[in-house]
């Protein structure tokens, strides 16, 4: 059969990835073209646009960047109709993705959503979009099934979240020579730093999160880099700073880190499979942070907090976001009592999210369909 798969972030182009080889295994012939990333295509996706033009953070960013969106949605239908998949699979972006899919819907196009538009977070009223143009729709945040159901009544699957097939992946190939490999003193335990995937977010938060090394010297810090975004952009922000940049090593560097100053989102969740204490903290523009407390209607940014429905790890926002905030809560995090209270919490954490093999169950779902 033939798939056109449509990501927008660095997290749908490896949640992606990881969908596409299962869809090989199932469909030896497939043909797969897709709007992603290096991770889609390494899995043997033809990439049409890659994410890293795609990707526009916040209200007034979208607004600014209205005019591209707009021609790459007219392209999107263009190229949909000239391969004319069997079935088209969205990741995440909904703000694009939705309306590929209502357009798709009165094409006639098979429409499957994967990793659900997050309406509980905020405008609920597309739950009448979802209900009218998506065949096949799976969540993967276990209070998601609840809510589309219960609330909405709108049958869902929830398979299980697919970080836990990209971790279980990663730790069969973990390499034991971190410190070596990227000349890291073995003396001193890491505090990683995961400022976001976007260059506007990255330029937020970083300068912030930087300004509280000094504070702990018995410690080092290093950034887990973007896989779209150079080294030059992080070592203008850096300056003179004592801090490593590794790229594409995400999980390797959380998996020798002791602690970590987290931005929100799915790296938030990254840290807490693998155990790690942080400090989520969070700065946008004014503009869209003004927007967001007017529509957004949630009680947490993280998606730790949110699922466990209590704040386990502490967020910092917008001017609450500040050096001395930060220390004092990193100091909570590497005190020996907190982590031992903080790992109770993540195994529960891990047990909610499902069981490893997501991404297959997904994949022979919409395949077998």
């Amino acid at each position: 059969m033939r798939y056109y798969i449509i990501a927008g972030e660095a997290s749908g182009d490896l949640h992606g990835s990881n969908l596409i080889k299962e869809i090989y295994k199932l469909d030896s012939n497939a043909k797969i073209k897709a709007w992603g990333g290096d991770k889609m295509q390494s899995a043997g996706a033809k990439i049409v646009k890659h994410y890293k033009k795609l990707s526009f953070m916040g209200f007034y960013e979208v607004f600014k960047n209205l005019n591209t969106i707009l021609k790459n949605i007219k392209f999107c239908k263009k190229d949909i109709l000239n391969f004319n998949p069997d079935k088209i699979i969205f990741i995440d972006y909904p703000g694009f993705n939705m309306r590929i899919a209502k357009w798709a819907k009165k094409n006639k196009f098979n429409t499957n959503y994967y990793i659900a538009p997050q309406i509980w977070a905020w405008n609920e009223k597309r739950i009448n979009n979802i209900k009218d143009n998506i065949d096949n729709l799976y969540v993967i945040l276990p209070f998601e099934k609840k809510y589309f159901e219960r609330k909405h009544n709108f049958p869902v699957k929830f398979l299980g979240h697919p970080l836990l097939d990209s971790i279980e992946e990663f730790k069969k190939h973990e390499a034991k020579d971190f410190f070596e490999k990227h000349k890291l003193n073995n003396q001193k335990k890491i505090i990683s730093i995961l400022p976001g995937s976007r260059k506007q977010e990255i330029k937020k938060i970083l300068r912030v999160m930087l300004e509280v090394i000094e504070n702990f010297p018995k410690y080092q810090f290093v950034i887990a880099g973007a896989p779209s975004i150079n080294l030059e952009f992080y070592q203008d922000i850096i300056k003179n700073k004592n801090v490593s940049v590794i790229k594409n090593e995400t999980y390797a560097l959380l998996s020798n880190s002791r602690a970590a100053l987290v931005t929100s989102g799915t790296a938030t969740l990254e840290a807490s499979v693998f155990k790690i204490p942080q400090v989520v903290c969070y700065k946008t523009s004014f503009i869209s942070y003004f927007l967001a407390k007017i529509f957004v209607k949630i009680k947490f940014i993280s998606l730790v907090n949110l699922i466990m429905d209590e704040e386990i790890i502490k967020e910092l926002i917008q001017s609450k976001c500040s050096k001395q905030n930060i220390i004092k809560e990193l100091k909570k995090v590497l005190d020996l009592e907190k982590r031992n209270n903080l790992m109770s919490k993540y195994d529960e954490l891990i047990s909610l999210l499902g069981s490893s093999g997501s991404s297959r169950r997904v994949a022979k779902d919409i395949v077998l369909k």
